[in-house]
């Protein structure tokens, strides 16, 4: 008990000092900051169904506030369709296409557009209101202020990948799209770094001998992240449609034709085999260490809650191998692809948690 009430003393340091009413709106705060993350996360999921009806080039034209209202008559419509018909995508892949088949197309793009809208208004005006109020503490401030920035930066970016498929390609690029998609996973987890270290230190779930742990979780958060960018690349690049076996590629663990790209240093970003060669080995990079993370846990008598997150992260992590792999062995449909992907964030979330849990528990201990 003693070691206990000195611990949360020392704790108490680490929690942002703010003004009563700060104090007293921490939970509110918190409440917004994962309300936001899980609108990012739903961002992602619907951005990744837009990319596998190859609907993300159906909206030509960037335009933030006119093109939240959709085409609402037949002439608009048309308007809208005559201009898709102006890019490649429509010449070598969809000549001919009805009006109503450019309409299924045309409205997830711009239920993604309208999504990420939306999620401007949604952290901006909350933003703006406890800020005014005094409802959070000085710290606080400026990482909100890189939140939305962020957040502006994102929305760029979206438009700059759109537009690398609107002249020469039927698709946009891969680097633009894997940009755009990291970028996308760097804002959810910095929402949950924000929100859930914004908390009052006796709600800590405690962990004794966190310092241990915090290395391995940190190589293992970095490994996720690097993970989805490969899976940026296999998605950008089609690459899950080869090689539709496992865990052998056509007969081979490791297959010849793999780095055969010239220069050498673009296979990793161009050349199909080895770009889910590599996806596949960083997956096997991530069972390994997460395994490692959990026996450690597992063995630790001082691990105390961060067995459960533990457990849980393994959970997820053996899942969307599962998935992965029955994904890649089923071409890729859509349902299989975005569960996948939506699984992808659970995992970096999951474990961006955990190594905040961590390095809050090193720091009280």
């Amino acid at each position: 008990m003693v070691r206990n009430e000195a611990a949360l003393e020392r704790a108490i340091y680490y929690v942002e000092p703010v003004s009563d009413k700060a104090e007293r709106s921490r939970y509110l705060v918190r409440f917004w900051l994962y309300s936001v993350a899980f609108l990012v996360f739903l961002m992602v999921v619907v951005g990744g169904i837009t990319r596998l009806t190859d609907s993300g080039l159906s909206i030509t034209e960037w335009k933030p506030i006119h093109g939240a209202i959709p085409p609402l008559t037949l002439s608009e419509w048309q308007e809208e369709f005559q201009k898709y018909q102006q890019i490649p995508e429509y010449e070598r892949v969809n000549k001919g296409m009805s009006l109503e088949e450019f309409k299924a197309i045309f409205w997830w793009e711009w239920g993604h557009r309208q999504l990420g809208r939306f999620i401007g208004v949604a952290f901006f005006l909350p933003m703006l209101y406890f800020w005014l109020s005094k409802r959070i503490g000085d710290q606080m401030k400026p990482r909100l202020i890189l939140l939305l920035g962020l957040g502006a930066l994102q929305g760029a970016v979206g438009w700059w990948m759109v537009a690398s498929g609107l002249v020469d390609r039927v698709d946009v690029s891969q680097y633009r799209l894997a940009t755009h998609l990291i970028l996308a996973s760097v804002i959810f987890v910095a929402l949950l770094w924000v929100a859930r270290g914004y908390r009052r230190a006796d709600r800590m779930p405690e962990c004794i001998s966190a310092d241990r742990h915090v290395w391995l979780m940190a190589v293992l958060a970095f490994a996720i992240l690097f993970q989805i960018f490969l899976g940026a690349l296999v998605a950008g690049t089609h690459s899950g449609l080869i090689y539709n076996s496992w865990p052998l590629m056509e007969g081979s663990f490791i297959p010849d034709q793999i780095y055969d790209t010239s220069p050498i240093w673009l296979s990793p970003f161009e050349d199909h085999t080895t770009i889910q060669f590599n996806h596949r080995m960083m997956a096997y990079l991530v069972a390994f260490l997460c395994l490692l993370f959990w026996y450690r846990m597992l063995r630790d008598p001082y691990a105390g809650a961060g067995k459960r997150g533990a457990n849980i992260l393994g959970a997820l992590v053996l899942l969307q191998i599962v998935v992965g792999i029955a994904t890649l062995m089923s071409s890729v449909p859509i349902v299989l692809a975005s569960i996948h992907q939506a699984g992808a964030m659970l995992v970096v979330g999951i474990a961006t948690i955990l190594l905040r849990d961590l390095m809050d528990n090193a720091r009280r201990y």
